[in-house]
Formats: C-alpha cells, structure tokens, sequence
C-alpha cells in the first residue's frame, strides 16, 4: 500500500458544500453521461461519489488510499440511498489489479497536485479505459491560497502545489491522452477532459 499523497485530505463538508453546493452540476459541465460507467479516482468522502451513482445509475466504482475516507464515501450514498459497483481500498497507482472491467470516464478531483508520481499514474488511468475513454482532472486554479477564501477562510493546497491548466495537459498528454477541453468551474477550479489518443 502507497503513502497518502500530500496536501489531499478532505475538507470539511460545511465549506466544500459553499463551494459547491450542486456537485451534480459540476458532473455534468465535465460531460459524465449516465450511459457511462465511471471511476471516481481518489474519491475521498464521496462528496462526487454519490452523485455520479445517481447520474449513471450504480455504474461507477469508487477507490481510495484512505480506507477512512471510503468508509464516509459508503456511508454518503447510503444516506442519499445509491448503489456503487465496488468500493476498492488501494493506491491509485494499481487501479487495473482492482477494476473488474474498463471503464468510459475516470474523474480525479481536487488530488492530482499531490500525485508523487504524475506520469505513472497517468499510465495506469489509461490502462483502465475503455477505447474513446475519458479522463477529467479538477484541480484549484493556480493562484495564491490567500486568493481562494472559503466561508472566510483560505483553502485548497499551497499555492506553489498548484498547477496551471497548461502544466496539467503536458503531464497528461505525453501518457497517450489529447486534451479535449477545458472548463471553468468557479469560483476557484477548473477542469480538464482528455481523451484517449
């Protein structure tokens, strides 16, 4: 089992829900279709997880290094009552020794800044979709922390963690992927989609 990236732990649900309080809104700007099958990379307390098993009815897997995390993750779509395929406990680097089968979209939100080793995950992501699959990255935007203020307080990772969209897309694309697009999801993230090249 890998070590926890830096900088990835979960805020607290009072600020993530002011920052975005529809995350099924935030889903579906990213294009997640609900004939998809999906895997919530990183999936933290499930704050997308349920919303995704919602959207493609059941069909998505969810995976986390923090067996924590996943626990709350399980525990978030009981409460808004959501099947998902499988809950998998495991370094995201080794995904494909876990998924049963490929998926069409693997969303990795707000973690990728702290990924030790960002073409190496990049490899394994790609090795798990499907053809024409899609991979989305939500990350903070590149500016000073002091700048991202939630509920009055500054938040997401240290500024000199965060990436540009630009930085993102040469790590990805040099891993088999051609970045599709680029979406604005204020008021401090944005997200990219790839797709498989």
């Amino acid at each position: 089992m890998g070590e926890a990236f830096p900088a990835t732990s979960m805020p607290d649900r009072d600020w993530w829900g002011a920052l975005w309080p529809d995350p099924l809104a935030i889903l579906e700007a990213l294009g997640i279709k609900s004939d998809m099958t999906v895997l919530d990379l990183c999936c933290g307390d499930g704050y997308f997880t349920a919303p995704l098993a919602k959207l493609v009815a059941g069909k998505v897997y969810a995976l986390d290094l923090d067996e924590t995390m996943i626990e709350l993750a399980r525990a978030e779509a009981a409460l808004q009552d959501v099947s998902v395929q499988k809950w998998i406990h495991a370094d995201a680097r080794d995904i494909a020794e876990h998924l049963p089968e490929n998926v069409d979209y693997v969303l990795m939100a707000n973690t990728f800044h702290g990924v030790p080793d960002q073409p190496g995950l990049v490899r394994a992501v790609r090795s798990v979709l499907a053809s024409n699959g899609l991979f989305a990255i939500v990350n903070w935007e590149a500016r000073a922390r002091e700048e991202t203020t939630v509920l009055g307080a500054p938040r997401g990772p240290k500024t000199e963690m965060r990436m540009t969209p630009a930085q993102v897309a040469t790590i990805v694309e040099t891993g088999g992927f051609k970045s599709r697009n680029t979406i604005e999801l204020p008021p401090y993230h944005y997200g990219i989609v790839f797709a498989t090249s």
